[in-house]
């Protein structure tokens, strides 16, 4: 009987690309894995990796046995959500994976919640993007990712994940406070295209979501963090688009600009959909669709 230690082992490696990188994302020491792996082509009789400059790639019989181990670890990973939901108890690491902006504007009450309502949970929190957060819950490094996108740069979920809405988040344009739009009611986005622009960096979502919208727009300043932005408007350097979840405080200095029609991003919970069952998954889902409720009638 194959053993599911070493099938884990092959699939991380399989997906890490070193023995390394594998020893990594399972916790363990490279000695080990390579332990696994070499009984476990002994357990298969086949050799199921051979050397790839630095790295490792996968035999023939390799490839066979990934595409299985896929599907065992899977139904594995169910089995245990199983067993912890027959438990009922809310226990053991949970981490959560989200956007700069959930993690300061959403992620604090969530996981004080979370604290609060199960002691026995270890909650951990890791920033990265969408395209970060969504590969480390795929690949089993942590168990919920926030994200976010807008209805003009969807985001694809990768296979085996499972989403849920946590709520809308509408922007605004930030202008300085002496800026002819500052007294003025909603503006529609392409009355000011020719403005000097406050922008996210190049391949960010939100950059991306921009310059769809206003393909004509060639910002200024290009930084990510929208504290850092706001700042930059409040000095008369440009103009901004800005959620409101991003906005967990406004600098002296500038305005807020309804813009018509309203710009609005979906925010959302992802987690594996084998995972799903997990009493953990199921409380840090609920936390973080009451954090959303309260920033929104807050």
């Amino acid at each position: 009987m194959i053993d599911v230690a070493r099938l884990r082992a092959l699939h991380a490696v399989a997906t890490y690309g070193t023995v390394t990188g594998a020893a990594r994302a399972l916790h363990l020491t490279p000695s080990a894995v390579s332990q696994h792996l070499a009984k476990l082509e002994r357990e298969t009789g086949s050799a199921l990796l051979e050397k790839d400059g630095r790295g490792l790639r996968l035999t023939e019989a390799g490839r066979v046995l990934v595409r299985h181990a896929a599907t065992v670890l899977a139904a594995v990973e169910e089995a245990e959500a199983a067993l912890a939901a027959h438990r009922e108890t809310v226990t053991g690491r949970l981490v959560i994976a989200a956007f700069p902006t959930a993690c300061r504007g959403l992620a604090p009450a969530a996981l004080s919640r979370l604290l609060a309502s199960h002691p026995a949970l270890e909650p951990a929190l890791r920033e990265g993007g969408n395209a970060i957060s969504l590969d480390l819950v795929a690949r089993g490094e942590a168990d919920v990712a926030v994200i976010d996108d807008w209805p003009e740069a969807p985001v694809a979920l990768p296979p085996g994940l499972s989403q849920v809405d946590l709520g809308p988040d509408v922007a605004d344009l930030v202008v300085p406070a002496g800026h002819a739009l500052a007294a003025g009611g909603p503006v529609r986005l392409a009355d000011v295209v020719g403005q000097r622009w406050v922008a996210s960096t190049p391949g960010s979502i939100c950059h991306d979501w921009l310059t769809r919208v206003l393909p004509n727009v060639r910002p200024a300043f290009h930084v990510d963090e929208f504290e850092t932005q706001l700042t930059l408007v409040a000095a008369g350097l440009g103009v901004a688009i800005v959620p409101r979840l991003a906005r967990t405080y406004l600098p002296a200095g500038v305005a807020v600009v309804p813009i018509e029609p309203v710009p609005t991003r979906r925010v959302s919970a992802a987690w594996r959909t084998a995972s799903a069952a997990r009493p953990a998954i199921s409380a840090a889902v609920e936390a973080l669709g009451e954090a959303w409720q309260r920033r929104s009638t807050g």
